[in-house]
């Protein structure tokens, strides 16, 4: 058995959805570990609801991958840790393609973690292209978040480091807000929010204000907790939670979890929040 394959085999798959969601998990934690060979981790942190997964064991799948450097580098290239994914890949027993992604019509932000200053590579196995994961590495992070170094043992022992909890929250809920999906939604972002209200997680309102200075032309030079809590009502009033709950059904196992959401349920948890 290959050490990819042993990797594989510590998820329980019943379906061809449990199946694609393990192997992207799989690809995400190679690709960790590939970066982690590289050095990558000197120059930069893991956030996002991958990271959530991974260390935090949230359960809900996830499909990209988003890393922020830990200060402003416009000439940081993550094409210099290509090679060592590679190398990785292939120590597991699998090939790998990277590519960049062109982005077609430059705007000040495409989705929350998605910014002009911001490399977009896919990562796909040579042999089975519908496996794919995107990579982001924002080359301009806005201030005031902290990290922390979290442990995976495979597919070796190494060390990430990851933006700690409560600027994943402020991470997650700005992208609740402001992720630029259209008329699309992410429910993944609201079953996000739900675990950090549950497990009581402070929020750095400091590093959601960096957040949305950033990317919002016109937001609040002073945001208080309260502020905060009604825009995520209003936002929550205009968004169709059937929507919601149909994105992000494929990447959980037990759906009857989101019997309970509804427009109510969620101006609720608003109010438990810990800000």
């Amino acid at each position: 058995m290959s050490i990819f394959e042993q990797m594989l085999s510590r998820y329980e798959v019943k379906t061809s959805h449990d199946l694609l969601n393990a192997q992207h998990e799989v690809m995400q934690q190679i690709v960790l570990a590939g970066l982690y060979r590289g050095a990558f981790f000197n120059k930069a942190a893991f956030y996002g609801g991958t990271c959530l997964r991974i260390f935090y064991s949230i359960q809900r799948f996830s499909e990209d991958m988003d890393f922020s450097l830990l200060s402003k580098d416009p000439d940081f290239r993550l094409e210099n840790y290509f090679d060592a994914i590679h190398s990785e890949f292939k120590a597991v027993g699998r090939e790998v393609i990277i590519t960049k992604k062109e982005k077609k019509t430059p705007t000040n932000v495409e989705s929350a973690f998605l910014k002009d200053d911001t490399s977009v590579y896919n990562l796909q196995f040579s042999t089975e292209r519908s496996i794919k994961i995107k990579i982001e590495a924002d080359v301009n992070p806005p201030a005031g978040f902290q990290t922390e170094h979290k442990l995976l043992l495979l597919p070796f022992s190494f060390m990430v480091r990851c933006y700690t909890l409560p600027d994943l929250y402020a991470g997650k809920i700005h992208a609740l807000l402001f992720r630029g999906w259209k008329n699309r939604v992410k429910g993944r972002d609201w079953y996000d929010f739900e675990w950090h209200v549950r497990n009581n997680t402070p929020l750095n309102l400091e590093h959601f204000h960096q957040r949305a200075l950033q990317s919002e032309n016109d937001f609040f030079e002073n945001l208080t907790p309260g502020i905060l809590r009604q825009m995520l009502k209003q936002k929550i009033q205009e968004t169709n939670i059937e929507m919601v709950k149909n994105d992000v059904r494929p990447f959980i196992r037990n759906t009857s979890e989101l019997d309970i959401w509804s427009t109510d349920y969620f101006i609720q948890l608003v109010d438990l929040m810990n800000i």
